[in-house]
Parts: structure tokens; sequence; C-alpha cells
């Protein structure tokens, strides 16, 4: 069974369908007592880090998640789920997130320049990533799939050995990160089409 976390962070109806294309049986739940029960934990989002962590400490989520990182339970971070397991973000001034990597999130500087025109942030819509190791969970991908992003913020670890991919939107950002049993991407592979299922699919089936 795959746990899908819902924390009033959004974004799950597609994640879900996705796994259940892909042939999952999968759970949405707030409820940390059902999500024990589940093999392996999606903790996707969309949003504010301050509102969301709210809502995590709110339901009990945020030392479920602790708990089970440390436990060794497959976790895949998505968007903000990725930047929340930084210890930090920038957003609202500072806000303390899980802390489950060392690290802190960063918004896209003011004005984004690059070649003498100014990027729009939020970045939205394809972009590639270069990967920068081998990794289970991203497994048989071709280097030159896109994925879809839509955000303001990227996590930078204080361990760059975590960064699993890079993505250049004006500056090069660490768009995947993996560490023991958690890996975490800054684009929606639920929305990735075919590279994002392959994603979803080796995620499923890892065993760290």
């Amino acid at each position: 069974m795959i746990g899908i976390i819902d924390y009033k962070a959004g974004n799950l109806t597609s994640v879900a369908r996705a796994i259940q294309y892909l042939g999952f049986k999968w759970i949405i739940t707030s409820d940390p007592e059902k999500l024990k029960n589940c093999e392996r934990i999606i903790f996707p989002g969309v949003g504010a880090a301050k509102s969301a962590m709210e809502s995590l400490k709110e339901f009990g989520l945020d030392e479920f998640l602790k708990e089970t990182f440390k436990k060794g339970v497959p976790i895949l971070g998505i968007c903000l789920g990725t930047q929340i397991i930084m210890k930090e973000s920038e957003e609202d001034g500072g806000t303390s997130t899980l802390g489950l990597i060392p690290g802190k999130v960063f918004r896209f500087p003011d004005p984004l320049i690059w070649k003498g025109g100014v990027l729009k942030v939020p970045h939205m819509g394809w972009n590639g990533v270069s990967w920068l190791r081998e990794h289970p969970v991203i497994k048989g991908l071709d280097p030159d799939f896109e994925y879809y992003f839509v955000h303001s913020y990227y996590p930078r670890p204080e361990d760059e050995n975590l960064v699993l991919g890079l993505t250049f939107y004006g500056i090069n950002f660490p768009s995947g990160i993996a560490y023991e049993n958690l890996v975490a991407f800054q684009f929606h592979p639920e929305k990735s089409g075919r590279p994002g299922l392959q994603i979803l699919k080796n995620f499923c089936e890892w065993n760290p």
C-alpha cells in the first residue's frame, strides 16, 4: 500500500491517479495511524511552507514523517514536499521546516536575469534535469526527458552529495535529492507524462 499524505496542500488526486494507473494500491489520509501500515509514503504538495507546516503539526504528521524516515520506510517528496524536508525556508521571512535533511529553501532571485532578459517567477512549465549520479528511482530515464515544474522556491542541501539532479532556470538549482530511504523532486512526476510515471513506478518498487 502506498500512503499519500493529506495535509491540506493539494495535488493529491493527480498523484493517486498516477499510482492507480501503474497498478499499485494507495490511500490518501491525514491519519498517521493509517499511514503507519503503508509500505511507502508519498509526500506531495503545492503552496506555502508556513501553512503546510501548521497543517502537518495539526495532524501529527510532522512527527510521523520524522519517525518514518528513521525507520527506513521509502519516502518520496514532491514539490512543496521536497522543500519541507529541508531545515528552513526563506518563505515568510523564515520558516522552520522538518529538517530531515540539513539545508535551506531559497526563493529565485528577483529579478531573475538570463541573457539580458527577465525570467518569470514562478518557474512554470517543462524543463530538463541533469542527473548527477545513478539511483534506482531514476533508472531507465532518457537524459533528454523534460519534467513539469511550478515553483518560486527551490531546496539546497548543505551536503552537495545529496543532490541527485540539477535544473537550469536562470541559475542551476537542485531539482532532485536523494538520501538513504528518502528521494525528492522539485518537479511534478505525476504531471510529467511517461518519464514521470517511470519515476513513480521505480519508487513504488524501490527497496532502499
